[in-house]
């Protein structure tokens, strides 16, 4: 029959695949807060070169085109989103469509509260890239420009191991984009084709994604209209 892979390289990073792996070993005991930071830069000539990028019918919003990697691993790691509120809106991007920054803030199914703001306005260059997680036992970041850095960790009777180098970020010339793990992806294509694995994420998980930026752009989003 035929598979469906959704690519989300992200979920690769060492900081990130060993945070999951905290979290659902229950390390942090129950998860009570998490904040994620989203602080890239995107200049007039990005949206210059391509006549899709910055549109609301084929760009969509920077939550699609620049952050949807990191939403999907909020429902990764966390789950179902049961209650939002957000703002959003064009700053400094006068020649687009869409939104360049935003606030978010909302609640788990499980209780676990969440904020998210995210920008394209970060000066010069992308800045942040980071998640804190907040439990019962511990705390945690992942940070760098990319989620591609173990930042502190402070939990009980734990301590975060030397982890394998991940690699680089996607640098295309004029800007640079998440972390370049598809080689990752295509292995996981391989080994499921092969019957050796199963897909990593799903079109379900795509769908989900999909479905918490929509929420945040009908709440936030009336000049989208």
């Amino acid at each position: 029959g035929k598979k469906l892979f959704i690519v989300k390289q992200n979920r690769f990073n060492p900081p990130i695949a060993h945070a999951k792996q905290i979290i659902q070993e229950g390390k942090l005991g129950k998860i009570l807060s998490v904040q994620l930071n989203c602080f890239w830069n995107r200049n007039e000539d990005y949206y210059k070169n391509s006549p899709w990028k910055g549109t609301i019918a084929l760009d969509g919003g920077a939550l699609y085109t620049q952050f949807s990697h990191f939403i999907d691993l909020l429902y990764w790691m966390f789950g179902e989103v049961e209650e939002l509120s957000a703002v959003t809106k064009n700053s400094n991007h006068p020649n687009i469509e869409i939104d360049d920054e935003g606030v978010v803030s909302g609640r788990f199914t499980q209780g676990t509260l969440f904020t998210i703001h995210y920008t394209t306005n970060s000066y010069g260059k992308n800045m942040e890239g980071s998640l804190t997680v907040f439990g019962e036992k511990g705390t945690m970041k992942i940070g760098g420009e990319y989620l591609n850095v173990f930042e502190y960790a402070n939990i009980e009777n734990y301590t975060i191991p030397e982890l394998p180098q991940g690699n680089k970020a996607n640098d295309y010339g004029t800007y640079k984009g998440s972390m370049s793990n598809h080689d990752k992806v295509y292995g996981n294509v391989v080994s499921v084709m092969s019957g050796g694995g199963a897909i990593s994420t799903s079109g379900m998980e795509g769908l989900k994604t999909v479905e918490i930026i929509s929420k945040i752009y009908n709440i936030s989003s009336p000049w989208r209209k």
